[in-house]
């Protein structure tokens, strides 16, 4: 980092119309006391502070008390430039031996914005905002990079699935604009908002299905306008639609949270990114190798959120005639080739069938009641999910996790065995 100490007056560049200097009182601050004020300015977009984010690469003190700071914006017309122009004189010159500050704007380049956005999405993942989805959740976003690969239907099989295996399973369909769980589970009761005990307000109840021995709890725009109902929001209208979604709904307990995401890398997927950081996310694909391409930027936009890719569903992967002959209608390959450019495993390949998309029209998802082999791959994915992939965490285990604990658990069943011997050689004597 920069920095030097001078004698000049002001600094050049000035012109007439510059506020006049204040009386200094005392002696000018150091560089490191400008840095440590100037690491309270919060870069309002970002959600970090200036200096950590490594948007001051210098900054001079003369003995006259003229600072000159240098700010790097992630571009030259940043909107928010007023106010931490605003901010930085304000805070700066709160200090006696401060006479007056300039600041040279500069504009990063495409790795210092790499850097930056890679620093800000770290600080807003270790600062999660609150919300009332419990804990001991485990939260898969099931993702694609494009529409009509059959996303949504993955994601209302796999929590069928999951639900039928004696889970409660939350799904939340965050594609504000394409809303389809709806019509895809058969319910159509509006949502309604309740008085709930420990909250100073009402909160959204999710709508409810019985499936097995498990439970559906649903959330979705759909439950508050028509089907037909086209929503005309823009995107930060779409983040805190979903915002809301995760903090004023009484989700209750948990074992799963399945997230319906939107096709694509915009604002909703960001936002839930850094509400959400614990979130892992499943990608899904067709075999087509244009599909494939498109669904790697979604992985990629996990990687740089922080997020777990942890695994792969090729759906529509082929087409089985009465006669037993297999047709790949859309190519092959596209989940392999998927799954090993991302590393992460392939869940396995959902065929084309009818009952698919009949079961979706009539709001029950084939993987509940139905026969054949995309029921039995919907099913064979919700048992990995639920042994393997992220088994359900007791909300007493949470703090528990991990190796110490279960080093822990190992050296308490050595203590019992050796109390029964004790016992058992007691009585025997």
């Amino acid at each position: 980092m920069a920095s030097s100490t001078t004698r000049s007056g002001p600094p050049a560049g000035m012109t007439a119309h510059t506020r006049a200097a204040k009386d200094v009182v005392g002696a000018p601050p150091t560089v490191d006391e400008v840095m440590a004020v100037l690491s309270n300015v919060i870069d309002p977009e970002l959600g970090s502070d200036i200096v950590s984010l490594g948007m001051v690469p210098s900054v001079q003190v003369g003995d006259d008390g003229w600072v000159t700071v240098e700010i790097k914006l992630t571009i030259s017309g940043c909107p928010m430039r007023a106010e931490i122009k605003k901010e930085v004189e304000t805070r700066v010159e709160l200090h006696p031996g401060v006479a007056r500050t300039k600041i040279v704007w500069g504009e990063m380049n495409a790795d210092e914005r790499s850097n930056v956005m890679t620093k800000a999405r770290w600080n807003a993942r270790e600062n999660a905002a609150e919300t009332m989805v419990p804990d001991s959740c485990n939260v898969l976003a099931i993702a694609s990079g494009k529409g009509g690969v059959g996303k949504s239907s993955v994601t209302v099989n796999l929590a069928a699935a999951l639900a039928q295996l004696g889970h409660t399973v939350g799904v939340l369909d965050a594609d504000i604009w394409g809303f389809s769980v709806p019509r895809l589970l058969g319910i159509s009761d509006r949502m309604e908002a309740e008085k709930v005990d420990g909250s100073d307000k009402p909160l959204i109840m999710p709508n409810e299905r019985k499936v097995g021995d498990g439970l559906l709890k649903v959330v979705s725009t759909g439950f508050l306008v028509g089907e037909d109902t086209a929503l005309m929001w823009r995107g930060l209208m779409l983040t805190k639609a979903v915002e809301q979604f995760l903090r004023d709904v009484q989700w209750g307990e948990l074992d799963y949270l399945l997230i319906d995401m939107p096709p694509g890398t915009g604002d909703v997927q960001m936002g839930l990114a850094r509400m959400l950081p614990s979130t892992d996310l499943i990608v899904v694909t067709t075999p087509a190798l244009a599909a494939q391409k498109v669904a790697q930027r979604a992985a990629d936009m996990a990687k740089r959120s922080f997020l777990n890719v942890v695994g792969v569903i090729e759906n529509m992967s082929s087409f089985t005639d009465s006669a037993g002959v297999e047709h790949a209608l859309f190519g092959s390959g596209g989940g392999d080739a998927l799954a090993e450019a991302i590393g992460a495993p392939l869940l396995g390949r959902i065929p084309i069938e009818p009952a698919v998309s009949a079961g979706g029209d009539v709001g029950q998802p084939v993987a509940i009641e139905g026969e054949g082999p995309a029921a039995d791959v919907f099913r064979s994915i919700a048992e990995h999910i639920a042994t393997e992939l992220a088994p359900p965490v007791a909300a007493d285990d949470i703090d528990m996790a991990g190796c110490s604990a279960r080093l822990f658990d190992s050296v308490n069943k050595a203590f019992d065995e050796l109390d029964a011997a004790s016992v058992t050689q007691v009585t025997v004597d």
